[in-house]
């Protein structure tokens, strides 16, 4: 019997959970940060969605090549190299900073050699990883429903993302913000990118980005308690923000600079993926006739 692609996963539920596997990914992204060379918009740093879990794919790493994956399926963390050798840990509750050291050992156990950051980025809490000893979490079943989460939306933000002809990223998590997006591309330049190097850089080009966040606190500016579907335009069009959009539960958010439509409701709709298509399509033409968006890259029926 196939599982529920769609199920609850209210962040009340696994928030412990949540919180450890959030800066356990951080880690796992740092690994890739300091392996892949760079790339425009900072392609080189997410992980991406697979059948059995979260992976980095295959990175340089010295005389070979390296890959590591949260296996949500045999709840293990594995890194395995070009050159056949495999090592894994099981995951299970243990402190960021022990998670941290096993890492560490597992890359040394490899004989590579990788200099990572130990400091989370995009959380307001930025206790290093090596000195966050607070008792940390993970159940089991919670992380399997996300799991099953991500891949729905995966499956659905590749449709999307096929439909556009212009420039597209490919389908992203990103362990900063614990996010899964997808982003197009008008082509042009923005003319008036965030100061900050990390978004000048992820915002040089003007955009329409989606996304899937499993909620919570947001760098202070917001908190959240279960998860959303969101779409922002950057540079944001006049009038964006007062487009009629559907469905009818997508409310702007004026904190965040979003539309935001909750998770619930797409999945307790009789087509869920079909909904959030509806959502996805009629956000980024709210931003592209406003802009407006060449015609070269328009939104191809792929029905």
């Amino acid at each position: 019997m196939q599982p529920d692609r769609w199920p609850s996963l209210h962040l009340a539920d696994w928030e412990p959970t949540y919180l450890t596997l959030h800066r356990w990914t951080q880690i796992v992204g740092k690994v890739r940060l300091a392996c892949e060379p760079p790339l425009h918009h900072w392609w080189h740093v997410p992980l991406f969605v697979t059948a059995r879990g979260l992976t980095t794919l295959a990175m340089p790493c010295g005389e070979t090549d390296l890959t590591v994956t949260f296996d949500f399926a045999s709840h293990r963390l594995v890194a395995e190299t070009s050159d056949k050798r495999v090592a894994s840990f099981a995951l299970e509750a243990m402190a960021v900073a022990e998670f941290y050291g096993r890492v560490e050992e597992l890359l040394r156990s490899l004989h590579l050699q990788v200099h990572l950051w130990p400091v989370p980025v995009e959380v307001a809490d930025r206790t290093p990883f090596d000195q966050d000893r607070r008792p940390g979490s993970y159940d089991r079943a919670a992380v399997e429903r996300l799991h099953r989460i991500l891949l729905s939306v995966d499956r659905v933000f590749d449709v999307h993302r096929g439909r556009f002809l212009g420039k597209t990223s490919s389908v992203n998590f990103y362990w900063g913000s614990f996010d899964l997006a997808v982003t197009r591309f008008s082509g042009r330049r923005n003319p008036a990118p965030p100061t900050d190097r990390i978004g000048r850089e992820a915002y040089s080009h003007e955009v329409v980005s989606h996304g899937f966040w499993p909620g919570g606190d947001w760098l202070g500016r917001k908190r959240l308690d279960d998860p959303v579907f969101y779409a922002y335009a950057l540079p944001e069009p006049p009038g964006f923000r007062g487009a009629v959009v559907r469905p009818r539960e997508a409310r702007y958010d004026t904190d965040l600079g979003e539309f935001l439509l909750p998770y619930e409701v797409v999945r307790q709709a009789n087509n869920p993926e079909a909904l959030l298509l509806d959502f996805m399509e009629t956000t980024y033409r709210a931003a592209a006739d406003r802009a407006p968006w060449e015609e070269d890259a328009p939104m191809a029926s792929m029905a």
